[in-house]
């Protein structure tokens, strides 16, 4: 089973029937995804029947892990818009935000949100450590994040933008049970809970997994650390100081 099919049976997973509009959008998606690609480097898959399998079917396998009511959602190095852009035609009832610095690549997710016409869709050409840094810190439900960097990055960078109560998802493949004792530590660092990895049933993959980590108390101020303050060293691996 592939594209819609596929697209339909994930969603239900969520309680969650897609309609022909819908189904025509997230398929739309792809074509202005492949466009752009021409101009600017967004993906590395050049298979239409690839994509409708790695960006979309993939970013819905998030549906299941999202809250049932209206929510706002942080999509943190967004890059070409998965999962974003798919969740957000999948939930129009979730206020998506594409977290992208690359001026080129947040130019597109505009460019792709308007020609969808995404209104609950909005971009945020900044770093993630500027956003939390903002009044936008802890006002988003779920930050989510896609092949953006290891687990103890992660939760340093989405945590902070997370309300208490809401969580961050990130999608992962097999290497994350090595990164998860210092995505512990730098977890509990920025007001993280214990972190839950759910393996993802999607067919024609292996080893794609969702980490899960709650938001269970306020992030310190101190966090998340500026890049020039960071300079490459994750917060698992710093120097642990309490907060």
């Amino acid at each position: 089973m592939t594209g819609p099919d596929l697209w339909q049976q994930l969603a239900l997973r969520a309680g969650i029937s897609l309609r022909d509009d819908q189904i025509a959008l997230l398929s739309r998606y792809i074509d202005l995804l492949f466009d752009a690609n021409r101009r600017m480097n967004l993906t590395r898959i050049a298979s239409r029947e690839d994509a409708e399998l790695l960006h979309v079917a993939d970013s819905l396998t998030l549906l299941p892990h999202m809250p049932n009511d209206r929510c706002r959602l942080g999509d943190v190095g967004s890059g070409g818009g998965a999962p974003g852009i798919p969740l957000a035609i999948a939930r129009p009832d979730a206020r998506v935000t594409l977290i992208e610095s690359t001026k080129k690549k947040a130019a597109f997710l505009e460019e792709a949100s308007r020609a969808l016409g995404l209104s609950n869709v909005s971009v945020d050409a900044r770093r993630a450590e500027d956003v939390a840094h903002s009044p936008a810190r802890e006002t988003f439900d779920v930050a989510i994040a896609r092949a953006v960097a290891t687990l103890d990055w992660l939760a340093e960078w989405c945590l902070p933008l997370v309300k208490i109560g809401g969580r961050m998802l990130a999608m992962k493949g097999p290497k994350v049970h090595d990164e998860l004792d210092a995505a512990r530590r730098a977890a509990r660092l920025v007001g993280g809970g214990g972190i839950e990895v759910h393996p993802v049933d999607l067919p024609g993959t292996t080893g794609h997994v969702i980490a899960v980590v709650p938001k269970i108390r306020r992030t310190d101020p101190r966090y998340p650390r500026p890049a020039t303050h960071a300079r490459g060293k994750p917060l698992g691996q710093a120097r642990r100081t309490a907060p």
